[in-house]
């Protein structure tokens, strides 16, 4: 391999887009309320498609709620606090979607603030 091939390889590498947390939460988030949307838009009967769907939503809520609860974690306690509750409610309210006593529109509406609020924070420290 000659030395401009390698030059162009090595620059090449770190031309890439670098990922903050905010961006890979941003589209876990997104990822979780598109299906959630996708799955409300199918045929009501179709719980298989609604209980991945939420199911998925409801695994990245916990897992939020796992890093909000940990003491390392360096978010404002209000913060924090808010998406614990968030995360409660989304496990109670997916409860009531999988048996087809609520619509997951609730679910859809509490990531898409998310989303937004993730976008709106500014740069990620």
């Amino acid at each position: 391999m000659n030395a401009i091939l390698r030059a162009q390889n090595a620059y090449g590498l770190s031309n890439r887009s670098i990922r903050t947390a905010r961006d890979t939460e941003y589209e876990a988030v997104a990822r979780a309320t598109q299906n959630l949307k996708s799955a409300a838009d199918t045929n009501p009967l179709d719980m298989a498609k609604i209980a991945r769907a939420v199911s998925d939503n409801r695994e990245l809520w916990t897992l939020f709620a796992v890093q909000v609860a940990d003491t390392d974690n360096s978010l404002p306690a209000q913060l924090r606090a808010s998406i614990f509750y968030l995360a409660e409610f989304t496990n109670a309210h997916s409860s009531k979607v999988l048996s087809r006593e609520a619509s997951v529109d609730a679910l859809i509406e509490i990531n898409t603030a998310v989303m937004r609020g993730l976008r709106d924070a500014g740069p990620a420290k």
